[in-house]
This record gives C-alpha cells, structure tokens and sequence, in this order.
C-alpha cells in the first residue's frame, strides 16, 4: 500500500511540475491579454487539484511542502521565508 501512495505521490507531484514550468512559459510568451491569463488560469486550477489529491494522501501540510520543494529552487523557497 505505501509503494502505491508513493508513486502516487510521485505521479502527482511531476504533473505539478509540468503543469507550473507550463505556466511559466505562458507568462513569457508570444500571447496577450485575456488568452495568456486564461492559459495560466487553467494551469493554475490544475495544480489545485493535483494538491486537493495530494492533501488526500499525505496531508494538508506535507502537501505544501512537497509541492514547494518541487516546484521552487532552494533559493527561491529562502526568498519566500
């Protein structure tokens, strides 16, 4: 049982990863206006349901600072202290 909760954990925190890096790379491109914040919009939506799965399985917080270390370098996680 633990092995699945892991890569599930796993699974849910690399979906986090690529749904954030996708929002990052909507905020730098080509689109504007209303089309760009409906994207990261969606994104961000996303990673909220990823983190309601996560709350599920390890906890509100250690899903938060599961989800901090996976998406924030070391130095931006000091910044945000």
């Amino acid at each position: 049982m633990l092995s699945n909760t892991t890569s599930d954990v796993a699974r849910i925190l690399w979906q986090i990863q690529q749904e954030y890096q996708a929002s990052e790379r909507g905020l730098e491109g080509l689109a504007s206006g209303s089309t760009r914040h409906d994207f990261i919009r969606a994104k961000t939506e996303t990673i909220g349901k990823h983190h309601d799965h996560l709350i599920e399985l390890v906890g509100p917080e250690q899903a938060i600072s599961l989800i901090a270390h996976t998406i924030w370098t070391s130095a931006e996680q000091g910044a945000a202290q």
